[in-house]
C-alpha cells in the first residue's frame, strides 16, 4: 500500500498486492491448490473522504480510469484545488465508513 495523496480533506492510497517471489527455476506447487482457487492479484485505489469519514475502493476499469488521471497529473502538475476538485467528484461514490486507518 502506498499513500499517493494526503490532505486535510482527502487521502488516496494505491493498493498493490505483493506477489510471492520464486527462485529461478522454481515452479508453483500444483497439488496444493486447485486451478479454480488461484486468483490473479488486483490493484486498486482507495479514496478516503475525511470530511464524511467514508471511503471508496476503485478497481478494474474504475482503477484504470483513475490511474490515467494520476499519470496526467504527473505530466502536468495540478494545483491542490484541481486535485481536490477531482477527488470530490469521486466522494459521491464513497459509501463505506472508514473503520480502521
Amino acid at each position: 500500500m502506498q499513500t499517493l495523496y494526503d490532505s486535510d480533506t482527502f487521502a488516496v492510497l494505491h493498493i498493490r498486492p505483493d506477489l510471492p517471489t520464486m527462485a529461478e527455476g522454481e515452479t508453483a506447487p500444483t497439488d496444493t491448490l486447485a486451478s479454480s482457487e488461484i486468483q490473479m492479484p488486483r490493484h486498486g485505489f482507495e479514496i478516503v473522504d475525511k470530511r464524511s469519514g467514508k471511503e471508496v475502493y476503485l478497481d478494474g476499469s474504475w482503477a484504470e480510469m483513475f490511474q490515467k488521471i494520476i499519470l496526467a497529473w504527473q505530466q502536468q502538475t495540478p494545483t491542490q484545488e484541481e486535485v481536490e476538485s477531482t477527488l470530490d467528484s469521486y466522494a459521491g461514490l464513497a459509501q463505506n465508513p472508514v473503520l480502521v486507518h
